[in-house]
């Protein structure tokens, strides 16, 4: 017993001692098995369908841990008449007293495994309610039941709450936990995370596409933590899944399958029937998997391929636009006929490949060894929509490898779990044409694109990469005593990955044209947007990142009653392109000149420091630059099991989750200056520009033949070109969260009831560091003199106040958060063979602030970010509820149905109506929710609706064969589930309140009433 206590107390002093000194760890998706047997008895764990054994020895009070189990089906045994089969799930610890005679798992329900075919055996299922994780598991029955609109297995993740799991008009997917951002997320598959370093969208490749990180065959089930997950989760400060892909067994077992769907199979879209035609539509999903044995008991193999082929329907339309502008009409009417002309239906094809494999090896009963391959291969048609007509297209290349080999090894107390990965994926963009493109803006809000049509932007250009290997070890022990029973678990990751960015390309200027109410669209553009090319410059940035991570994890077990979970972790990383930048010597000496039109004498970087900008804040010499430290996250919880039989426990958790500044961000101050990218200003009517400036000229209509003829001016790559500058002392966003609540067991009824709050912080924005000569950002009367219209332009943002010579000045900084507050009230009942049935219900109600659209980095409508309003947030809806149901029926048959509704969510913007804020602002940052529609009976109230049901039939040919057919309808009721908005935010100064309305002409988010038909082989 003293041997146990000094072994615990050095375990964890060395973790933590440890922590102080270096090295983050890929969660793992493993099991663990505990509860009490009688003393001294060796415990035996067996996968039939496998051969996998583990051991262990039961301590003096009959406890017993067994570590590190792939979630499956097992046999356990500790003596004679103590034998019973339970599953379990993935990233759990199940509590299974096996003393004897056999006795009833405690939260047992449905027969489920992650076997290809399931399993021969009846087992109970142990559902995990000792944790502090606010969270639930998806099952494989849930997978294979609950209709779908695409194989995209994150797509069950909604059924939980707290959890949004969005397909938006182009189809592209997206993953939200709570009220913060999609790159907060972060999704790991057998322990090894996804995250994307670069992008946005939180998991790799996800930003923009259809398409589905991994493919659905190969997954068994994953877990859905929405808060206060433990230690060992990194990189992460929203949601985390983590997944456990299946595995082959003595057995072969193997499915094919087809799924198809046209546009002969859905309704129109409200924009086709505004427009009175339909665009073609096609989705074509197949593949197939196949596992089984390579030695019998000892080593198994599993394969899973999967294509998706869509063509996706989506609609032209102008961008949302303060309609007050346009005497509350449509913008379009507005536009030049040949901009109209691209209005209206078009689609975006998409092809993507999905391909894995895995070899397990059980080397011995203490010994497994994994290795395993993912591959995505994607390409898709990006660029149009909303705001971005079929000529601005882009395509597509969205390519991901990964390999893993996992070493694990049980000790008679203890286990570990050694990994090394290597990743290789990236993101490449290019434009349709090569070409003028032609931007169509209101003079009231030029922020605000209307229109963009010709070509894409040079900015479209994108080659984002990430690619490099890491290690990672996790060490348990399972048997340590000291005023109860304690599983402790600490274990470091460092990762060398090298990172690649271009942001820009040489081409397709674009030419801004003003649209009005009064006389449409002007003859001439006011301003030029183009890159260029700088000799010996590429544009491109990158460096090698490291990343160091180091948790520690103690459950402790105090009694039958209470559990706590005590972790802590700290996450660092070294980027050396943000570290040691140099800021070039023209930016400084551009610094330092006399601002145009400031007393003689005066600087800019005295205009700055009139504003309250401390320019050398961002001002790096190569030396005094840090990585951020301060990376320390406590994570600690409890549970305390009332009546010590796991039917009803009270649980709660406080901690802290570091994320990470995406490399798109950082990267852009050494980008924009390689590649300078240029804002001409043209002094035109309405438009008259300081002439002092290089970057102001007479319009000339030879400029519109495009690159070339704008390079040809000569003005010089200083002259109207965006420098980024970021912060020296940047750190890591992050967030607190804190939960408290019940779960129940009621017969088959598992209930959960949970309060959570979550508040972020240090969210990375941009801002505009232009000023005018007395550090004012908007422009007061005395501002008129740097205009040569000789109109009033009060309220006008420092846009052409920039860096004298040189041109806007964009500052990197933290400074976005958001709070949060949820209840989250859950309940299920578990499918099982007996009863045949499931059903699951989720409601989530959402209580959110933000001090900036978390959808967007960058924040130009206030001076800094500091200076932003507290609105409510555009990213939840206020209430919404999920409910699924899934039945056997008669004949080999099984249907669900899911059932889907929401508030509206809030539009923000920046609202323009004839006033003037205190700081001069004539527009102000507010937030507006549009009117809803009704569910069936009640007001109109809803945002979203929606209700999908599936029906599949088996026709058995053997005990082990089986053929299948399935029949979805998605939008059962063909509900418009508006994506668009329109915003009226009233004028001459009086708000109206009641603004914004949902454009019933536009784009809609999920799909139109759609039957999708499957069949499929299973044997």
């Amino acid at each position: 017993m003293q041997l146990k206590k000094k072994l615990l107390v050095s375990v964890i002093a060395t973790a933590v001692v440890s922590a102080s000194l270096s090295p983050v760890h890929a969660q793992s998706a493993n099991a663990t098995l505990r509860g009490k047997a009688a003393p001294g008895a060796n415990v035996t764990v067996f996968n039939p369908q496998t051969g996998l054994t583990r051991k262990a020895k039961a301590g003096d009070d009959g406890s017993y841990v067994i570590s590190g189990l792939p979630p499956a089906t097992y046999r356990i045994d500790a003596g004679p008449g103590t034998e019973q089969d339970v599953t379990l799930q993935v990233a759990s610890t199940a509590t299974v007293n096996i003393t004897a005679p056999a006795a009833a798992a405690t939260s047992a329900s449905a027969s489920d495994a992650t076997a290809l075919q399931g399993v021969s055996v009846a087992a109970t299922t142990i559902q995990e309610v000792k944790t502090p994780e606010v969270g639930q598991t998806i099952s494989l029955h849930q997978i294979a039941t609950i209709p779908q609109v695409s194989r995209n297995f994150l797509e069950f993740a909604d059924t939980v709450p707290g959890m949004v799991f969005s397909v938006d008009y182009k189809g592209n997917t997206s993953l939200r936990g709570g009220a913060m951002n999609d790159s907060s997320a972060n999704v790991y598959i057998d322990g090894v995370s996804q995250k994307s370093y670069v992008k946005q969208g939180g998991i790799s490749g996800q930003s923009g596409s259809q398409g589905n990180p991994f493919p659905q065959l190969a997954i068994g089930q994953y877990k859905v933590i929405t808060s206060n997950y433990k230690a060992e989760y990194d990189q992460v400060s929203s949601a985390a899944i983590t997944a456990e892909t299946k595995s082959g067994t003595n057995q072969f077992h193997g499915e094919v399958f087809g799924t198809y769907t046209n546009d002969a199979f859905r309704n129109r879209t409200p924009a086709e029937k505004y427009s009175g035609s339909k665009a073609d539509s096609e989705s074509k999903e197949y593949g197939f998997a196949l596992g089984g044995p390579i030695i019998k008991d000892k080593m198994h193999f599993f394969i899973a391929y999967e294509q998706k082929k869509f063509q996706t329907p989506v609609t032209v339309i102008p961008n949302s636009a303060n309609i007050s502008h346009f005497n509350g009409q449509d913008p379009s009417i507005f536009l030049p006929e040949s901009a109209r002309a691209q209005l209206g239906p078009s689609n975006v094809p998409f092809n993507e490949k999905l391909y894995f494999g895995k070899i397990d090896w059980e080397l011995t009963d203490r010994d497994r060894i994994e290795i395993s391959t993912q591959v995505r291969r994607e390409t898709q048609v990006g660029g149009i929509g909303t705001g971005l007509a079929a000529s601005t297209g882009l395509n597509n290349s969205n390519h991901d490898t990964r390999g893993t080999f996992k070493w694990q090894h049980s000790g008679e107390s203890w286990f570990n779990e050694l990994m090394f990965t290597y990743e290789n994926a990236f993101v490449k963009a290019s434009p349709f044409n090569d070409a003028p493109g032609y931007i169509y803006t209101s003079p009231l809000d030029q922020d605000n694109i209307l229109l963009n049509t010709g070509s894409a932007d040079p900015r479209a250009t994108q080659n984002k990469s990430q690619e490099g290997p890491s290690i990672s070890d996790t060490f348990t022990f399972n048997d340590l005593e000291w005023k109860g029973d304690h599983v402790v678990k600490f274990g470091y990751k460092f990762k060398s990955v090298e990172l690649r960015a271009q942001d820009a390309a040489a081409n397709n200027p674009q030419f801004y044209y003003d649209v009005r109410a009064d006389g449409g669209t002007s003859p001439v553009p006011w301003k030029a947007f183009y890159a260029q090319h700088i000799p010996g410059e590429d544009g491109i940035a990158q460096t090698t990142a490291r990343q160091y991570g180091i948790f520690a994890q103690d459950d402790w077990t105090v009694n039958d009653h209470l559990t706590l979970n005590l972790g802590v972790r700290w996450d660092y990383e070294v980027t050396p392109s943000y570290v040691n930048y140099v800021t070039p010597q023209r930016v400084l000496d551009a610094l330092d000149t006399q601002d145009p039109g400031a007393p003689t004498g005066q600087t800019f970087r005295q205009t700055l420091a009139n504003g309250g900008i401390n320019i050398n804040d961002y001002i790096s010499n190569g030396r005094n630059r840090h990585s951020f430290r301060g990376e320390w996250q406590p994570r600690l919880g409890f549970s305390y099991d009332l009546f010590a039989d796991e039917a009803h426990v009270i649980h709660g958790g406080a901690g802290r989750a570091y994320d990470r500044n995406l490399y798109d961000y950082l990267q852009l101050e050494q980008t924009k200056l390689n590649l300078p990218q240029t804002n001409l200003l043209f002094n035109v009517p309405d438009h008259g520009c300081d002439v002092r400036r290089t970057d102001c000229i007479a319009w000339n209509p030879a400029l519109l033949q495009g690159q070339a003829a704008l390079e040809a001016l000569n003005i010089g790559p200083n002259s109207g070109q965006e420098v980024d500058m970021m912060n020296n002392k940047l750190k890591a966003p992050y967030s607190d969260q804190f939960s408290l609540g019940m779960s129940n067991t009621i017969g088959e009824w598992i209930t959960d009831a949970t309060v959570s709050r979550v508040i972020s912080r240090d969210g990375f924005a941009f801002t505009l560091g232009n000023r005018y000569p007395a550090g004012n950002y908007f422009a007061t009367e005395s501002d008129n003199q740097y205009f040569t219209d000789g109109k009033d332009h009060r309220g006008d943002a420092a846009w052409t106040r920039g860096i004298p010579g040189l041109g806007g000045l964009i500052l990197g900084n933290n400074g976005i958060s958001t709070r949060t507050t949820q209840v989250l009230l859950s309940a299920q009942k578990p499918y099982t063979p007996e009863s045949g049935w499931s059903t699951s219900f989720a409601y989530t109600f959402s209580h959110a602030k933000q001090n900036r659209d978390i959808n967007e980095h960058y924040a130009f409508e206030e001076p800094t970010i500091q200076d932003f309003p507290v609105l409510t947030s555009n990213a939840v809806s206020k209430h919404r509820f999920v409910g699924t149901a899934a039945v056997d029926l008669p004949w080999g048959m099984n249907a669900s149905i899911k059932l889907t509704l929401a508030t509206p969510i809030p539009y923000t913007a920046n609202a323009c109506y004839g006033a003037f804020a205190e700081n001069g602002s004539s527009c102000t940052p507010s937030v507006g929710t549009p009117r809803g529609s009704k569910f069936l009976i009640g007001g109109d109230i809803w945002g979203y609706r929606d209700i999908d049901v599936q029906l599949t039939k088996d026709f058995v040919i053997d005990k082990d064969t089986k053929i299948y057919a399935r029949f979805d309808v998605l939008n059962l009721f063909n509900w418009k589930n508006y994506a668009d908005y329109t915003a009226n935010w009233g004028s001459n100064g009086v708000f109206n309140s009641n603004g914004v309305t949902y454009n019933r002409h536009g784009n809609i988010t999920f799909v139109p009433r759609t039957a999708r038909f499957t069949v499929g082989l299973k044997f």
